[in-house]
Parts: structure tokens; C-alpha cells; sequence
């Protein structure tokens, strides 16, 4: 038996912050816990120079990826192959074949037949399509993986948004499905496994027909829909309203999920966050498990995961025999799923070979992980074969010369006993001429700068003046007396504070002094210096450190939100981002889970009605007691 997984992620990171990822977390552990010899990975969100070594050099798994060649974090989608059961015989990225394989800049399309998957869309397709085949390819939406006994496509479609992208997400399904037919003219079966971003009909999507009445669409332009009614095309027993589209006569794909469950209700994969729609289970079934008709009878089982969370989407998948039909022949399903020879009889003949079976797409073959070595390795590097000499022979004049050379700008030639290898950190015992040229300046004339300063002792006042007359850091923590010792001249200028604690010289008694000025200090290190001022300024206005802090808290503090009708539970909030003159503002919603019927409910335990704009709540600021 052989394991085809599907899921959107949402982020390659983003499952390992759940259960049961976070205990184990690790990408072979995952794929053990989802049974998976084959994980098809979507919307990965993460860039080239971000992968990590746990993403790419899985233990045992082999792994394939195509991410956004110009927005970064965007997109991307990945498929890991267990190298135990399976490795593919070809690999590429991109649907319409103009991008090139790694190291080359022929593009695919373009390559000899035996060295390509084929099946590309023609010129006329292409044009057909009205859309920019290298800005469709860019975006990192689709992997191709070609085994022996079928293409692999891993896709994740452009999602709606919001109209504003229509035409290229049509593009996009019109270049999938002519690929696909394509591929079926030449005799090759497929699957297509991703998201689509397409529901097929009113059973995949909650309270469909309630939101075919409250857009005013009718059950007809429902299904006529540009990406569904192309979609439906493509898929055996898929509803299509009317006559086919001109070379869409036939479908060729089989929806194996659906299939084994012809009659479930509620079976999605895909839950809207926002409105924390899981918990209720409204949503839309958009990531499929595809096959080609001729293969519907290999498969066993197919289902969704709607347990495993991790993402707002859930694994699908489904399950081959371990002896299918091929055309007439029974045969062993791992012997169709490796290159020749590996397998016989569903024996393994031959281990994977990294050198013979990686393909150049592999993610193992990227520059920034091919070779990698161990970080003992990393941190033992041996001492180049120029300086092991010159240590073993004591430096030789010869090479104290080659090396004066080469400090002074003179190029040395590489392959000579003599070298001496200067780009080396391995120290040499020799003299280095750049010290030994320091050394004799140093003698020669005094530095002009000073690169380091040694700590000044107390002891002695002549080390308290640095060169240029510049002063030691440590004045300025030293006691007045000190100061005043050290240095007559600025005990005029210490600064005196306009205020400070009065207190008298040691010379007057405080309580019998008639003086009607106020001795102002002046603090320096633990002595107090007096001097005699003017009659004392205005006091001081003393503030109620406590009610500024909560004058501030107040001024600064959210306020708190409003209470929903239906529960009484402190509401959430949310943004419109709806195009219209409401785009942009926040409102209030009660916090819990949108239920089955996707309505506002009163009396349940599902989401209530309440709705207020953030701009009409003019509750109270806070006025919780800080701590």
C-alpha cells in the first residue's frame, strides 16, 4: 500500500505549533504520524534563503519545491517522497514548461523528450490562455514529480480574491486542465493533488444554496462559474450544465474522495479563520485527491483528516493496493513507482543511491545544502599543506622572503614546497614580517594615535592626563578633595546645583547660626562642598507620583469591549476588508464559532448577532487599579 497526503499548511512552520506536531518537532515524524509515503505540501510561505537543514535533509525523504521567484514569502509548494518506497524518474516546476531546470537555461518545454515530462501546452493553447506565461510559472503553484507509473502534479491554485484577480486565476485552471489532456493524449495517467481553490458543487460548500439566494445567483450560473464549470469538465461524474466546451468532450480525472463518499455531507477541508468557522464546520471542500480514470480501481481508500489541525486546511488523502492493473497486468505497485530495477516483484534489487537516483530538482542538490558536512567537520579544518611546511622546516630565509614579498603587495604562486600559505588562520611558528615591520616603526617614532588605553591608577596624578592632554575616564568618578588635589585648576569650575540639601561647614554650628542663607550643596562622591548663595528659591511643587500614573493610564489604557446580547461574553474584533465605503473599518462580533448554517443564531451556542462598529463604542477607558 502506497499513501498520497495533500495539505495546505499555511505557512511550512505553521503545523509544529499544534498537537500532535509539537512534541515530536521533526518532518519525518510528521509524515509517520499521517501514514504518508508521499506528503504533498501547499502555500509553504517561505523564501529560498530561508529553508533550514530539518526542511530539506529529511532522514529518509527526498524533497521538491517550487517557491515565488519574485513576491517573497508568497505561495510555494513542496512534495517529500519516502526514498523507501518510491523515487520519481523526472521533476520540474511550473505548468507551462518555460521555466529551466537547475543549471541550465534551456526551459523544459525545450528539452529532448526522453529528458522532459511533456505534455506542455502548445503556442495557440498558450495564447489561448491570455495570460503571461512566465508571470504564471513565477509563482511557485506547482510541482511535477513523473514516476513510472504516473505524473504527479502538486498545485495550489490562485485563491479568489476578491475579483481582482479572475483572469489569471481562470489562466490558471485552463493551463491545468490543457496540461493534463494533454498528457492523456501522450498515454501517461496522472494525478492532481493540491488545492484548487474550487468547490465542485452545492455539497461541498456550507449553506451553499443560502448564499446563491442572498447573492441573487442562480443554481445555473452557480455551476457556469468560469473555474468550477471547467473544473466539473475535467471530472468523471462532475456536473455540467449544457453543452461541453469544445475539446473538453471527455472527462479524465476521478475525484477519489468524493467517490468513496458519494453521499457525506459536511466533508471539508477548508474552515475560514476569521470567522472561526472550524469548530462549527462551515466550510468548503477545495483540496482534492485526482486520479486518472483509468487508475480509479488502484486506490482503496480516500478520505479527509478533519482532526489534525495545524492549518485552516486538513489532510487528504488516499491509498493504493499493493498489486494494481496496469493495462491488462498485474503488477506490484513499488515496481511502477521507482526507475528500473530497483524493484522486482515488490523486492527491493538495489537501495536508493543519492549519486544515480537524486534528481537535479532535488532540494538535497540546492548549492547551500549539497556536500554538507558535519559541524565536528565544520570546526577541525586541518592547516594547509604551505603552512604545515613551513612549521615542519622552521620557516626557511627563502620563505621568510616569499613572504615579505607577498605582505608587501607581490603575488605568490600556488604549488611550490616554498609557499607559504598567508590566508590560513593556522599561526606559524615564523616571525611574521608584518609584526616584525610594526615592531620597528613602533621603535622608530611614537604612535600618533593611541589604539588602547590602559586602566589609570590613583597612585600617580601624571597618568590622569592621556596624550593631547586628554583626561582619564576616572576624573570624573573621583571625590571633590581628590579632584582638587589632582587638578588646582578646575576646583573653581565644578558645577553646584541650583538646589540640594542644606548643610552647615564643619566650622558652624547649624543650630546657632543666625545667617539667613541656606548653604547649598554640592555632592561629589561622599563629600559635600557648601557655599553660600542667595536667599532660598520658591519650594518646590511636589507631585502625587500615584495620580500621574493613573492619569496616564487612563490617558493610554484600551478600552474595554463590549459584551455581546446572546451571551454576554466580551465581543471580538474584526476588520472589513470588503471593497466599499466600509473597507478599512473595525467592528464588534460575538467571539464564538460561526455554527453549521453559517447564520447568526439566537439562544444556542453558536455565534449571536451582535454587531457594533468600533467607532460607535464609547465605553469608559479602564480604570482598573494599576499594580
Amino acid at each position: 500500500m502506497v499513501r498520497i497526503t495533500t495539505w495546505n499548511v499555511n505557512g511550512i512552520r505553521n503545523p509544529f505549533g499544534y498537537q500532535p506536531w509539537r512534541e515530536n518537532r521533526a518532518f519525518n515524524a510528521m509524515f509517520d504520524i499521517l501514514e504518508a509515503d508521499i506528503v504533498v505540501m501547499q502555500e509553504l510561505k517561505i523564501q529560498r534563503k530561508d529553508l533550514r537543514d530539518d526542511m530539506v535533509l529529511v532522514p529518509g525523504w527526498d524533497c521538491y519545491f517550487s517557491l515565488p521567484k519574485h513576491k517573497k514569502g508568497y505561495s510555494g509548494v513542496g512534495i517529500y517522497t519516502r526514498q523507501s518506497v518510491c523515487a520519481p524518474i523526472r521533476a520540474e516546476e511550473g505548468l507551462l514548461g518555460v521555466l529551466s531546470p537547475p543549471g541550465s537555461s534551456t526551459c523544459y518545454r525545450d528539452l529532448p523528450d526522453g529528458a522532459c515530462v511533456g505534455g506542455y501546452p502548445s503556442a495557440l493553447q498558450v495564447a489561448e490562455l491570455d495570460v503571461d506565461p512566465a508571470a504564471l510559472d513565477a509563482e511557485g503553484r506547482c510541482v511535477v514529480l513523473e514516476f513510472p507509473a504516473f505524473v504527479l502534479f502538486g498545485v495550489y491554485s490562485p485563491a479568489n480574491s476578491n475579483g481582482q484577480r479572475d483572469d489569471f486565476r481562470f489562466g490558471f485552471i485552463c493551463a491545468l486542465d490543457t496540461r493534463i489532456r494533454n498528457l492523456h493524449r501522450m498515454g501517461k495517467r496522472v494525478i492532481l493533488t493540491g488545492d484548487l481553490n474550487v468547490s465542485r458543487e452545492e455539497i461541498d460548500t456550507a449553506a451553499a444554496e443560502e448564499n446563491m439566494l442572498k447573492d441573487g445567483i442562480t443554481r445555473e450560473a452557480y455551476f457556469n462559474s468560469p473555474n468550477r464549470r471547467v473544473f466539473n469538465q475535467l471530472l468523471e461524474n462532475g456536473k455540467v450544465l449544457g453543452v461541453r466546451d469544445e475539446m473538453r468532450e471527455k472527462p479524465v480525472l476521478y475525484d477519489l474522495c468524493r467517490e468513496f463518499h458519494p453521499k457525506r455531507e459536511g466533508m471539508f477541508t477548508h474552515w475560514e479563520q476569521k470567522i472561526n468557522a472550524r469548530p462549527g464546520n462551515f466550510g468548503s471542500r477545495i483540496d482534492y485527491v485526482l486520479c486518472s480514470t483509468e487508475m480509479k480501481n488502484w486506490f482503496v481508500e480516500a478520505n479527509i483528516q478533519e482532526g489534525l489541525m495545524g492549518s485552516d486546511h486538513c489532510p487528504v488523502y488516499a491509498a493504493t493496493k499493493d498489486r494494481v492493473d496496469s493495462r491488462g497486468e498485474q503488477v506490484f505497485i513499488l515496481d511502477i513507482l521507482n526507475p528500473e530495477g530497483m524493484f522486482k516483484d515488490g523486492k527491493r534489487l538495489r537501495k536508493f543511491d543519492p549519486v544515480k537516483d537524486l534528481l537535479p530538482m532535488s532540494g538535497k542538490l540546492l548549492p547551500e545544502f549539497d556536500k554538507r558536512r558535519s559541524i565536528k567537520d565544520m570546526f577541525a579544518r586541518k592547516p594547509s599543506v604551505g603552512i604545515a611546511n613551513a612549521v615542519s622546516n622552521k620557516t626557511t630565509s627563502a620563505q621568510m622572503s616569499k613572504a615579505t614579498r607577498m605582505s608587501s603587495g607581490v603575488t605568490a604562486t600556488s604549488g611550490t614546497n616554498n609557499t607559504l600559505d598567508l590566508s590560513s588562520t593556522q599561526p606559524s611558528r615564523a616571525i611574521s614580517p608584518i609584526k616584525s615591520a610594526e615592531k620597528r616603526r613602533s621603535t622608530a617614532s611614537p604612535p600618533s594615535k593611541i589604539l588602547k588605553r590602559k586602566r589609570p591608577t590613583t597612585s600617580s596624578s601624571s597618568s590622569q592626563t592621556l596624550a593631547n592632554g586628554q583626561q582619564s575616564l576616572a576624573v570624573f568618578f573621583r571625590t571633590k578633595s581628590a579632584l582638587s588635589e589632582a587638578y588646582p585648576e578646575i576646583k573653581e569650575l565644578m558645577p553646584t546645583p541650583e538646589y540640594g540639601t542644606a548643610k552647615a561647614p564643619p566650622n558652624m554650628n547649624p543650630q546657632t547660626t543666625n545667617s539667613p542663607s541656606i548653604g547649598v550643596s554640592s555632592h561629589i562622591g561622599n563629600d559635600i562642598t557648601d557655599r553660600p548663595t542667595s536667599p532660598s528659591p520658591e519650594p518646590m511643587r511636589v507631585i502625587d507620583a500615584q495620580a500621574s500614573k493613573e492619569s496616564w493610564v487612563k490617558l493610554f489604557s484600551k478600552k474595554p469591549p463590549p459584551r455581546c446580547e446572546g451571551h454576554a461574553e466580551p465581543c471580538i474584533s474584526l476588520t472589513t476588508k470588503k471593497p466599499g465605503v466600509n473597507c478599512g473599518r473595525q467592528f464588534w462580533i460575538c467571539p464564538r464559532p460561526i455554527g453549521p448554517s453559517g447564520q447568526k443564531e439566537i439562544g444556542t451556542q453558536w455565534r449571536c448577532g451582535t454587531f457594533i462598529w468600533a467607532s460607535d463604542w464609547n465605553a469608559p477607558s479602564s480604570t482598573a487599579e494599576v499594580q
